[in-house]
């Protein structure tokens, strides 16, 4: 049976973040109501609380609540309130973290795509008009995280403040969160305020502002051999300041959450431990190594539950991990951890420095982690009660090693002195451990030797039960008794859960997909027609357009080239009718030949705003906009490459300065600075545009005293009129790092017809009746071509594939967009987070009809979608 948290007190101390006076390392989960239908909710939070998981992190993102400036909806599927309730009543606390900046690879980091469009506004910084917007969001959101607060009758345990600001250039960090900080406590929050700090800037985070206490998040390479030392570097800082290592965001394998724990961390919090989907226009688009990339609809890291909710193998380890930490409780929590090399050796891969953690009250706690594939033995050192003990760890397993640990305060005698698999229960008649391999342990009376036993592996089902007797001794045994200890070891599938045994479902193998080829097509548009004239192309978000698609079209007659600065997420353009090649550059500036054509027609789609800051491209910037952009004719191109003066500086050249070519000058200072300077033919009144191809690094172009970055991924800069009669580029010395240079006049594209289609009227549309006509699949679309289909799906909850190559399908059901999805098209970008080719249909969404929006596009092969593939979803998947 499900028990609430009890209502009582927070409080941040060495021990980690405590609840109602219990000590104890919290394992916690990031879990996303708006990622999730409502009506999944409760068996979401059901199967965390399985798990042992005592938290769950909750972003609350602003532009989910927002929709449009100054139009709110807390409703429904975003009735946060409802979650938060549900969470309390499945006995979970809360890590809320409403922003307003959240990141999760979510539109715009939460922030809403309008705030740009006011002239100066400074995201995430201490300015007036900014901190103005945020006190408007969280006026309407801390409300509702105050009522539910811990102790109020909630489940609400802590709040952060921004997300990762380390990662961000913002110039008062103090004065900013200070501000939020302020805000928080002018609303009554009285759970500790936390920041975390995305790579380990503590003051970069928190702005070193008091009453903000500092959370880390973690991201290293699950192999990597270095994670215990770092990990112990911020637990020694933060020991020295009387706070606790929170560890907000880290990997989800469970290896490396037992190698957190082993070096300090009091809270664990997997990110994405149980994965979501991201419905609507929300997906972001972001950096994730390479720039660019869409995040994909389906959210997914490979947490423990799937995005449809399927527990996956992995609960398993995390209800043996939160047994172990509710097991040591409080001397695991106020434990201090060290290095402890020499504990171990062995030949596998295995940590540079191991961690181990001496318990509060005697006994430590050592990690001995295995970083390959296959089992390995490793050999513990010798001590003075037991000699050295060979110790099997599977492949890509941490085991954690028992040692010394008083027994008394689990009502016992004694101690045991070793235990190689995970002690999972303690009490008057012994001790519970869990492995799946054979073991060893020890126990000893007091001030007795220890008697060493070897366990066998157990099998599912089948726990080993042996009994321990002590060696004769006075020392603490009670009168009469004679002590010993029974031991029972448990297969990690047995491990139950905090409230008890987990009853796996039954479940069924994944059925073969259902492929369907029978559709109707719907007499409807794909849009209304409806425009208005503006004189240059306006941002999608100009007019009213956050979330969905902006139409345009222009007369382009006398044009021979158009460049279009800024363009994204998804431009399909036609010329005269004729399609072109999709463009989804991340605004990247492009060159588009219209020679003799008399019209210019396009549809920018968004994808998402980005949720990281990437200078390298302008449509990953920060509060950048989505549209065509700006769009130029261009009416004359001149070459500039040659005639160059190379400035002495940090290289030897001397005075008259030598005329080169750009990127001609050779040196053996390779990577020290070198700058090229001279004047560009610009005039006063047009508007130029200058081009460095074959760039090898990002460059630094200075113009007439100002500088501007310029990268190899939009090797272009813009130039107002009577910009560029000085023009410097440095660059780090490289031979061949610079090619050409090409200098473009350019005069605006002006009067322009556009039709605005928020995601909104999309949805509308998508909703409407029409007679239909029947159609089978294969359908193939005309490039440019776009059309509806009707399909009728099997009931319950489903996935869905699309068979086909050179077309872009959307499909549309309970007045939600499910998705998008992009076939075999070398034109699309890459798609980063899940499965890019997959969309879900909830059961509870599911009418039995799927509305889908086909779009042929532009390619070496012919558009074509030659099936619907589906899928059932929910309760196949069980460790």
């Amino acid at each position: 049976m499900t028990t609430t948290l009890q209502d009582g007190t927070v409080r941040l101390g060495p021990g980690g973040l405590v609840l109602d006076g219990r000590e104890q390392v919290l394992a916690c989960a990031s879990l996303f109501y708006f990622r999730i239908p409502r009506e999944e909710w409760a068996a979401r939070l059901a199967a965390v609380r399985a798990t042992g998981y005592t938290l769950v992190d909750v972003y609350v993102p602003w532009n989910f609540h927002e929709l449009a400036p100054g139009e709110w909806d807390f409703t429904g599927r975003r009735d946060v309130g409802e979650f938060l309730d549900l969470a309390h009543a499945a006995g979970l606390g809360v890590l809320a973290r409403p922003g307003p900046y959240i990141c999760s690879e979510w539109d715009g980091g939460a922030l809403p795509a309008w705030l740009p469009l006011e002239d100066g506004l400074a995201l995430r910084q201490a300015e007036p008009r900014y901190l103005a917007h945020v006190e408007r969001w969280f006026d309407r959101v801390l409300p509702l995280l105050v009522q539910r607060q811990h102790g109020r009758g909630g489940p609400v345990v802590a709040v952060q403040l921004e997300n990762e600001l380390d990662f961000f250039d913002t110039a008062d960090r103090a004065a900013y969160v200070g501000a939020l900080r302020d805000m928080a406590v002018r609303h009554g929050v009285e759970v500790p305020l936390v920041a975390c700090a995305g790579q380990g800037d503590l003051v970069g985070a928190t702005g070193g502002v008091p009453g903000v206490t500092p959370a880390f998040n973690f991201y290293p390479d699950d192999r990597s051999p270095f994670v215990e030392p770092e990990v112990r570097r911020y637990a020694d800082l933060l020991a020295a300041r009387d706070e606790p290592l929170l560890v907000t965001e880290t990997n989800r394998a469970h290896v490396t959450l037992r190698r957190l724990l082993v070096s300090g961390a009091k809270v664990l919090a997997p990110y994405l431990q149980a994965s979501g989907y991201d419905f609507g226009f929300t997906p972001s688009v972001g950096n994730w190594g390479d720039p660019g990339g869409f995040m994909t609809h389906d959210y997914d890291f490979g947490g423990y539950l799937s995005p449809t909710g399927e527990p996956r193998p992995q609960t398993v380890e995390a209800r043996v991990l939160t047994a172990v930490t509710r097991t040591l409780g409080p001397r695991l929590a106020r434990g201090v951890p060290g290095a402890a090399d020499g504990a171990y050796t062995g030949t596998a891969p295995t940590a540079a420095s191991p961690s181990r953690v001496v318990l509060d009250g005697g006994g430590t706690l050592l990690g001995v982690p295995n970083l390959g594939d296959e089992d390995a033995t490793f050999e513990l050192a010798a001590t003075d009660a037991l000699p050295a003990v060979p110790l099997t760890v599977p492949g890509h397993a941490c085991a954690l090693v028992l040692r010394d640990l008083p027994l008394e305060g689990f009502g016992g005698h004694g101690t045991l002195v070793l235990a190689t698999g995970d002690l999972v229960g303690a009490g008057p008649d012994g001790v519970e451990l869990a492995a799946a391999v054979p073991g060893t342990v020890a126990l000893a009376a007091p001030g007795g030797a220890p008697t060493l036993v070897d366990l066998p592996a157990p099998r599912p089902g089948s726990p080993v039960r042996v009994v321990v007797d002590a060696p004769p001794s006075d020392d603490g045994v009670p009168p009469g008794e004679h002590l010993r200890w029974q031991v029972v070891v448990h297969h990690p599938v047995d491990v139950p859960g905090p409230d008890g045994p987990v009853t796996a479902p039954a479940g069924t193998p994944a059925a073969e997909p259902v492929r369907l080829t029978a559709a109707r097509r719907p007499a409807l548009p794909t849009r209304d027609g409806t425009t208005r004239e503006h004189r240059t192309a306006p941002a999608s978000e100009e007019v009213g357009v956050h979330r969905g698609r902006t139409h345009y079209a222009a007369d382009v007659t006398g044009a021979d080239e158009l460049l279009l600065e800024g363009a994204g997420d998804l431009v399909d353009l036609a010329v005269d009718g004729r399609p072109l090649p999709t463009i989804a550059g991340f605004g990247a500036t492009v060159v588009v030949p219209v020679a003799g054509a008399s019209t210019l027609t396009a549809t920018a789609e968004t994808w998402g705003h980005p949720n990281f800051d990437d200078a390298r491209l302008p449509g990953l910037a920060m509060g950048s906009l989505r549209g065509l952009g700006r769009v130029w004719s261009v009416t004359g191109r001149s070459d500039v490459h040659a005639l160059w003066t190379v400035e002495p500086g940090a290289q030897w050249a001397g005075t008259p300065a030598p005329l080169r070519p750009l990127g001609g000058w050779s040196s053996t200072r390779v990577g020290a600075p070198v700058t090229y300077r001279r004047g560009l033919d610009v005039d006063g009144t047009h508007h130029h545009a200058l081009h460095l191809p074959g760039l090898g690094a990002p460059v630094t172009v200075t113009v007439d005293g100002a500088d501007h970055l310029v990268t190899p991924h939009d090797p272009w800069l813009h130039l107002a009129p009577g910009a560029g009669r000085d023009v410097a580029v440095t660059v780090p010395h490289v031979p061949g790092v610079l090619g050409g240079a090409t200098l473009l006049r350019l005069a605006p594209v002006e009067g322009w017809q556009v039709e605005p289609q928020p995601d909104r009227d999309l949805v509308a549309l998508a909703g409407r009746t029409a007679p239909a006509e029947p159609v089978d699949l294969p359908l193939r679309p005309a490039p440019g071509e776009e059309l509806w289909l009707d399909v009728d799906v099997p009931p319950g909850g489903c996935s869905l594939r699309f068979a086909g190559t050179h077309v872009r399908v959307a499909a549309y059901a309970h007045g939600e967009l499910l998705g998008r999805v992009w076939l075999g098209d070398p034109a699309s970008p890459r798609f980063t987070g899940g499965d890019p080719g997959r969309l879900w249909l909830p059961g509870a969404w599911n009418s039995g009809i799927i509305r889908l929006m086909v779009r042929g596009t532009v390619g070496a092969e012919a558009p074509e979608l030659g099936a619907v593939l589906v899928q059932p979803t929910g309760g196949t998947a069980w460790p």
